[in-house]
């Protein structure tokens, strides 16, 4: 069974991708002095980022995602 993954070796960047690949992680951000959310994939990497909370979560579940809240 070389095959299988044995996720205790993985790093928590792919550990996360691998667990929750459909979530997405929603933040504010300030982009050159304006307030801002940034959608990032469960792993951490930015997707994307507007001007608007609402619009962050609408955007994440159009690309089917499942926005989360971070602070």
């Amino acid at each position: 069974m070389k095959d299988l993954i044995d996720p205790n070796r993985l790093s928590p960047q792919a550990q996360a991708a691998w667990t929750t690949p459909d979530l997405a992680y929603v933040r504010p951000v300030v982009v050159e002095g304006v307030a801002a959310f940034m959608i990032c994939a469960a792993d951490g990497k930015p997707l994307g980022v507007v001007k608007d909370r609402a619009i962050a979560f609408a955007a994440a579940r159009q690309h089917d995602l499942e926005p989360q809240n971070l602070q």
